[in-house]
């Protein structure tokens, strides 16, 4: 009837007619509400209820309470909780009481989403309304503060229950037990099942099967079986529920044989084992990396009369995803597809965490629009799963976008969510906007967790942004959220590291008269801003006071020393050492005395850090080569390499220290680098005659330097010794001799080298494929670049940015622009995030084509990605921009890269001089001249011809010749250029 009449637009028939229905008791269901709603042109479904009632209200529809009461049940229903709390807040403003049922459901759908105040806040209401709370409404009470482990305000509800003779039944006291056990609270959860056994209210198999689920859980197999025989006594005979919660048990106490016995057990006694049951053994498997007696049993399930449904698969993919093998993961969801199992929401979730870890977007959008598709909603895990994806390419926008997105489709954030967009805002440096993320938490009515607080601490404190975290961490304990040792150890690093150590001190006397009590990151942290602000006497102070509770670690060390080394304190600093090394437990291995002197080093620099490293040889503190490495790295990566080796001699002839393979390579590197082979040769035969084998590392590095000096005969010699003296090659040697032929020409034998080592057990790489693919494309051989780009994908090789990079450049350079553009969006769609080389290249081979509006439109997208264009980058927009005669628009980006703080080279000028000129603009050319040689910039040939030419074909000869003469008088000698630039004398 109400849809006849609202097709008819009888809007006030439809109130009488809605009228009549509340009257009579006639059901008023989902489509009733849409009904009047689609007659009152009101859009947004059952939803817009709240904002619809005033509207309907005028309409003379009417609602009383059993229409209040059954419209909030229905939101409820549909999920939309917030929506019903505004109903119920409309009806009880109208004077209108709503039932204990309603009061109920309110409480229920709170509770769920842990709004613990807002139950609480209904219990009070109903109360004041005159509604006396039932058994079932404490009960839910219970239950909400239990599921929040507010456990205090839990039993001080069942102690209410108990003095206002409402005593509790089973059910409350199995929903209390649950509370007690979720929040670690065992011993309080035993008197409690104890008290309720010698109580009226015996246990029923709810409540045993609810302890025994959560004494499975802590591992407690004593008093998990004490319970199984009380239940046994008490009549209860297990059944496959409990059965399958003791094999969970077993597994979680790594009892696996106990475990698989019991299968035989539940047979003796006529249970069959359930699809649970083998879901616990698999997972109680994979959670100790027992993936292949895992794997056989999942093939077996079908054997045993259990299919496996999506949940089973689940399980690995989560496990594989979790594993660092997400390949695997997203294998086993395919599967699934294939065996016909609809992949519910929790599959795809558990997929879309393996895409996360490996930033591909492209499949984790096909997943989630096919989610969609489906039929499936996407709940707060999935977006947030999405959002990771978005983050982990660099594209933080559509991460936000997805969040709104998820609030208008009805699924509300929650606080992990938000604190892992506060996280991706501060990495991508969008330090207002993380801000801003934080304050609207409130308006999403969102508690910020000590999680957020620490996230944002530590934001703040990389922005340098200190009053905003001195305001925020004081602000902590007042709403309700107290700092733990994590916040209290974030904040005083975020002072330490902005010159506030005195405040800093402050806040470690605070943290003294807390719960939370200081660790070795605390001490460490404050030892580090003390010695920062050379305060070293502080900070040795404080590292013996640190002594008296705590033993100081590696950490401690590596920060005390080498402030107390620059403070010419050597001495302490031996004393320091030597005393850590003469502790009982303490393991010194050779990379604890490179990090020591490696930090030494950057603060003390190169001559208090050989003392001190000669210092810890003579007093026999230490005896380890690995003293030597950073101090031969630091030397070799000036190009001292030289140097390094006189030092290297004097500690290994002079102080009897023994080099070890990595010293002896880092000197090889250093000066293989300076190109002073034949002292790298002699290390090399040095190495043998005192029976430090070389490794191949070793090998690697005069392989390489082979390649680079285009000698392939040696190349491929020493590449033979390596397999007649048993240094096995690994997949890095094999590249560098393949890249090694490439470069000299040898194209043919790097492609056989190829074939015969993928003939092998040779699992090439990205780097086997890019030089090869390189020398592919350099030869113009592009149709057969392709088809092994497609070989590499065969043997499963995915391929990584530099390889897209190397193949959209072959392309571009070769003028086939259309496949280098299908290049970069496929590589988008696989989820590998392009870097600057990459838009780079793009950009000059559109601008080499004349496709300059194609070249802005990446060069604009390369910003918006977060990756900041560089001084080549610029140069290359630039100059396509000037030979397209947009001039204005080149000048506009030269003036962004300046405001940007990047300097423009020689390249930059001339271009500009260059292209200013042809469009006639030789006054602007002219003192671009000049300011380049403000900047310090020598002017070449190419600056002088530009010039020359702007002004000869402007009609200026006379300024042309001056150019020329200065160019001459500067000692610029002229080319070819120059000369056919000049104008005719007349």
């Amino acid at each position: 009837m109400l849809e006849v009449l609202r097709i008819h637009r009888r809007v006030g028939d439809m109130a009488l007619v809605f009228d009549l229905m509340q009257k009579q008791i006639i059901n008023r269901n989902m489509k009733t509400y849409l009904t009047i709603f689609k007659g009152l042109y009101i859009r947004g479904g059952i939803r817009r209820a709240p904002s619809a009632l005033e509207k309907m209200r005028k309409a003379g529809f009417v609602l009383n309470a059993y229409s209040y009461n059954g419209l909030i049940h229905l939101l409820l229903q549909s999920g939309f909780c917030r929506e019903a709390l505004e109903v119920y807040r409309g009806m009880v403003s109208e004077g209108i009481k709503p039932s204990l049922k309603t009061y109920s459901a309110l409480m229920v759908a709170m509770g769920k989403r842990r709004d613990t105040e807002t139950v609480m806040d209904l219990l009070k209401e109903m109360e004041t309304l005159g509604l006396r709370p039932n058994i079932y409404t404490f009960t839910i009470c219970i239950r909400a503060l239990g599921r929040a482990g507010k456990i205090d305000e839990a039993n001080a509800i069942l102690k209410r229950m108990e003095d206002e003779g409402c005593g509790p039944d089973v059910i409350t006291y199995t929903v209390i037990i649950d509370a007690l056990c979720n929040a670690g609270k065992l011993d309080n959860a035993k008197e409690l099942f104890a008290k309720m056994k010698a109580s009226s209210h015996k246990p029923d198999r709810v409540t045993y099967t609810t302890l025994l689920n959560k004494l499975s859980d802590c591992g407690d197999l004593g008093t998990f079986k004490e319970i199984w025989n009380e239940m046994e006594v008490d009549g209860y005979a297990p059944d496959v529920v409990t059965f399958t919660i003791l094999v969970d048990a077993l597994c979680k106490a790594g009892n696996f044989n106990e475990a698989f016995g019991m299968l035989d057990v539940m047979e003796k006694q006529g249970i069959s084992p359930n699809l649970h049951t083998y879901n616990v053994l698999i997972c109680g498997l994979l959670r100790v990396s027992r993936l292949d007696e895992a794997l056989k049993l999942f093939n077996d399930m079908g054997a045993l009369g259990v299919e496996p449904t999506a949940f089973t698969y689940i399980l690995f993919i989560d496990y594989y995803g979790k594993s660092g093998n997400p390949s695997e993961a997203l294998q086993m969801f395919k599967q699934m597809k294939m065996r016909g199992i609809v992949p519910n929401l929790v599959a795809c979730n558990a997929s879309l965490y393996s895409l996360a870890e490996m930033g591909r977007l492209g499949e984790a959008k096909d997943i989630f629009n096919g989610l969609k598709i489906s039929g499936l909603v996407p709940d707060s895990i999935t977006y947030n799963m999405m959002m990771k994806c978005y983050s982990k390419v660099g594209q933080v926008d559509e991460a936000i976008k997805l969040l709104f997105d998820m609030m208008e489709n009805g699924c509300e954030p929650d606080v992990i969510i938000i604190n892992s967009l506060i996280d991706t805002l501060y990495k991508a440096n969008r330090v207002d906007e993380a801000w801003q993320m934080f304050c609207r938490m409130k308006d999403m009515k969102l508690a910020p967790t000590v999680v957020t607080y620490n996230t944002i601490l530590s934001g703040l404190g990389k922005n340098g942004q200190v009053e905003k975290a001195i305001e925020l961490f004081e602000s902590m304990t007042v709403l309700g959220c107290p700092p733990n040792t994590v916040t209290f150890n974030t904040f005083m690093d975020c002072l330490c590291k902005n010159e506030e150590v005195h405040l800093a001190l402050k806040t470690l006397s605070k943290m003294m008269t807390t719960n939370c009590r200081p660790d070795v990151l605390t001490y460490n942290t404050i030892i580090d801003g003390l010695v920062k602000e050379n305060r070293v006497g502080d900070a040795f102070w404080f590292f013996h006071q640190m002594k008296k509770l705590l033993y100081p670690d590696r950490v401690t060390l590596c920060t005390l020393l080498p402030g107390v080394v620059k403070d010419g304190r050597i001495e302490d600093a031996l004393k320091i050492a030597e005393d850590f090394v003469c502790r009982v437990g303490v393991k010194i291995d050779g990379p604890f005395w490179g990090d020591l002197v490696g930090g030494i080093l950057t603060e003390a620099k190169i001559d208090a850090a050989t003392l001190f490293a000669e210092r810890l040889v003579c007093n026999g503190i230490c005896q380890d080569g690995s003293v030597l490495i950073p101090l031969i790295v630091f030397l070799c990566e000036r190009k001292k390499a030289l140097d390094a080796h006189n030092l290297f001699v004097k500690f290994m002839k002079n102080l009897g220290i023994n080099p070890t393979l990595e010293v002896y390579n880092c000197l090889i590197d250093g000066l293989l680098e300076i190109q002073s082979t034949g002292k790298a040769w002699d290390l090399f035969k040095e190495m043998k005659t005192i029976g430090c084998a070389p490794d191949v590392f070793t090998y690697n590095l005069f392989l390489d330097a082979h390649g680079k000096a285009g000698k392939t005969n040696e190349l491929l010699g020493l590449y033979k010794e390596m397999h007649c003296l048993g240094c096995e090659p690994n997949t890095i040697t094999h590249n560098i001799v393949i890249s090694g032929l490439v470069r000299t020409g040898c194209l043919e034998k790097a492609m056989d080298l190829y074939y015969d080592l993928i003939s092998g057990d040779f699992s090439p790489t990205p780097c086997t494929y890019g030089p090869l693919l390189d020398g592919l494309l350099k030869s113009g051989r592009l149709e057969e670049a392709m088809q092994f780009f497609e070989e590499m994908l065969s043997y499963g090789c995915k391929p990584n940015c530099a390889i897209y990079n190397i193949l959209i450049n072959g392309y571009g350079k070769a003028g086939d622009l259309e496949t280098a553009c299908e290049l970069f969006k496929r590589m988008v769609k696989e989820g590998i995030r392009p870097d600057l080389k990459s838009y780079t290249i793009l950009v000059d081979s559109l601008c080499l084509a004349g496709r300059v509006d194609e070249a802005l439109h990446y060069f604009e997208e390369l910003k918006v990605t977060g990756i900041d264009p560089d001084l080549v980058s610029y140069n290359l927009i630039i100059s396509g921009l000037g030979r397209s005669r947009r001039v204005e628009e080149a000048l506009s980006l030269f003036n962004e890269m300046r405001h940007k703080g990047i300097t423009p080279d020689l390249y930059t000028y001339n271009s500009l001089i260059l292209n200013l000129g042809i469009v006639g603009m030789v006054e602007q050319a002219g003192k671009m001249y000049e300011e380049l040689q403000l900047l310090g910039l020598e002017p070449d040939v190419f600056t002088y011809n530009a010039l020359i030419r702007g002004y000869s074909t402007s009609g200026t000869p006379d300024h042309a010749y001056t150019v020329y003469k200065k160019m001459m008088a500067g000692g610029c000698s002229p080319n070819m250029g120059t000369i056919a630039q000049l104008p005719n004398q007349s």
